[in-house]
């Protein structure tokens, strides 16, 4: 095909800049602009802080877009008269209105195998049901959420230490080496859309911090696996007196012992904490307002502690 395909790539984060990559140095497409949130201050300090999307846009060139709304983006969309467009963790619902512009419609790239996990907390969802397989699915876009045809389904192996975090740059990887094979086969119709089954859909929301709230009640095989679908964002925590305490890292200890649920005890020189069934040994903890550290570091300069019960 001697004419390239126009794109109007639409995303924010990091994990869509693998794929924004592999289309900018593919000579089968043409990135004509980028959508992307709006600068964000960070730290203490509040520095101005780019999208990672909008800065691998600026290294090529690329003209960015940050519209507040992307509805009121419809009338400057359509006369840019993308041939595509390719939608990867955006944040926002993308009108129907802006469905319908492009020849070959609207793209988009979800964290997980669709129709299962449909909505924002996909990678986190797969962690917290214990599944040993995850992956990305590129479907056409339409008016319903994770709803449309879908074009391609690629899997990845879970490891028993996967993270939020770990499995979001596998898929990241992933969705950069799949997209534009996946793309090419679309535009030259060697791929028919198949739409999904809705009786296999489930759902999933958007986090928020009091989600990474951790209830001792619950058994220690849940609460681990919690915690490593809340890291790195929003992190599990729990409450002591005053304070808020990050728990990054965890082990599962089998143990009958006669300890009340969320209460700490030493196991190893390494703090743990009694559970509805069974105990955690909490490997990296983090005290709000102080750097991670081990638990058994921790211990050695906090004995108090030592017995100390942790809130809900």
């Amino acid at each position: 095909m001697e004419k390239k395909i126009k794109i109007i790539f639409i995303g924010t984060p990091e994990f869509g800049v693998p794929a924004l990559k592999s289309l900018i140095s593919d000579k089968f497409f043409y990135i004509s602009s980028v959508i992307t949130q709006g600068d964000k201050k960070v730290g203490r300090k509040h520095i101005i802080t780019f999208p990672p999307i909008k800065t691998e846009a600026l290294k090529h060139n690329i003209l960015v877009f940050q519209p507040e709304k992307i509805k009121n983006f419809t009338k400057k969309i359509k006369k840019m008269a993308p041939d595509l467009i390719i939608v990867i963790a955006y944040s926002q619902i993308i009108p129907e209105d802006i469905l319908k512009i492009p020849k070959y419609g609207c793209i988009n790239v979800h964290g997980s195998l669709l129709p299962k996990y449909r909505g924002a907390a996909c990678i986190q969802a797969s962690i917290i049901n214990g599944d040993k397989e995850s992956g990305i699915t590129i479907m056409k876009m339409d008016k319903g959420l994770d709803t449309g045809p879908i074009l391609h389904k690629e899997k990845v192996e879970l490891d028993n230490e996967e993270t939020a975090g770990s499995l979001s740059i596998k898929l990241s990887l992933l969705a950069g080496k799949t997209l534009v094979p996946v793309l090419k086969k679309y535009i030259e119709k060697k791929i028919k859309p198949r739409n999904q089954d809705d009786n296999k859909s489930s759902y999933v929301g958007k986090l928020s911090k009091k989600d990474g709230e951790i209830n001792w009640h619950d058994e220690a095989e849940k609460l681990e696996k919690i915690i490593r679908a809340m890291n790195p964002w929003p992190g599990a925590w729990t409450k002591y007196d005053s304070y808020i305490i990050k728990i990054k890292k965890a082990e599962i200890l089998k143990t009958d012992y006669a300890y009340k649920v969320g209460q700490t005890f030493l196991y190893n020189n390494e703090l743990a904490i009694k559970c509805g069934s069974d105990a955690l040994i909490l490997k990296i903890i983090q005290l709000e307002g102080k750097k991670e550290t081990s638990s058994k570091d921790f211990v050695k300069g906090n004995n108090y502690i030592i017995g100390a019960f942790f809130h809900k």
